[in-house]
């Protein structure tokens, strides 16, 4: 049994977790949020054995109705089993997000959870730097940018909810990552792309879905 995910999988349209897994994921995320906040105690979970293997995750929380970003904490690689990463970046993206204040109690029934969960990322080599942008597909792709030891990632999700091309996703990136938006044409700079499946709350504590990435839903970066 394979103990990561290869982006190939879903290139060729494959699912990495079944819909019952994803729920469980936001279930889990949810969980993890609401433990945390209301007795700082961690949560155990009996889970099936796909949430052992290592897997990238990241977490985003936002503000219902108005779908602001409240929160956004992951692990870009597969350096932990997926259980650890998740609870740990639930924990992180509603209390440690360095760009907002930990989220109160009287939070919780206002805020929509959703997990992304990711391929390993894999480099991205051309010949010509200039073509960076053909190989990347808007609304599939996720990148990261890393650049004299910064690094700046973007989940698939937010170049659809933005509206931008592939070209103006890596200067996002490249800007995320703190530098400047032409650094993904300079020599050194590294970009990887990655993938993702993602399951949301419709509502705050509502059913969940699998979220397919061409749809505007919310700021999740």
């Amino acid at each position: 049994m394979k103990d990561t995910y290869s982006i190939g999988a879903i290139w060729r349209g494959m699912s990495m977790f079944s819909d019952d897994e994803g729920k469980m994921a936001v279930g889990i995320a949810r969980s993890a949020i609401e433990n945390h906040i209301r007795s700082d105690q961690p949560p155990d979970f009996e889970v099936p054995d796909v949430f052992n293997r290592r897997s990238g995750v990241f977490v985003t929380l936002t503000t219902h109705p108005d779908n602001g970003l409240r929160g956004c904490i992951g692990y870009p690689e597969p350096v932990v089993p997926l259980i650890q990463a998740l609870i740990d970046s639930a924990i992180n993206a509603a209390s440690r997000d360095p760009r907002f204040s930990p989220i109160s109690e009287a939070e919780l029934d206002r805020i929509r959870v959703e997990v992304s969960l990711l391929t390993p990322p894999e480099e991205i080599s051309v010949s010509d730097v200039a073509d960076l942008p053909k190989r990347i597909k808007v609304g599939e792709d996720g990148l990261i940018v890393q650049r004299d030891g910064a690094r700046g990632l973007l989940l698939p999700q937010v170049a659809v909810e933005w509206g931008w091309d592939s070209e103006e996703f890596l200067c996002q990136a490249c800007m995320k990552a703190g530098v400047s938006p032409d650094a993904w044409l300079m020599p050194g700079t590294k970009i990887s792309i990655f993938r993702a499946e993602v399951f949301s709350e419709t509502e705050p504590q509502g059913n969940v879905v699998r979220r397919e990435l061409d749809e505007q839903h919310g700021c999740s970066r």
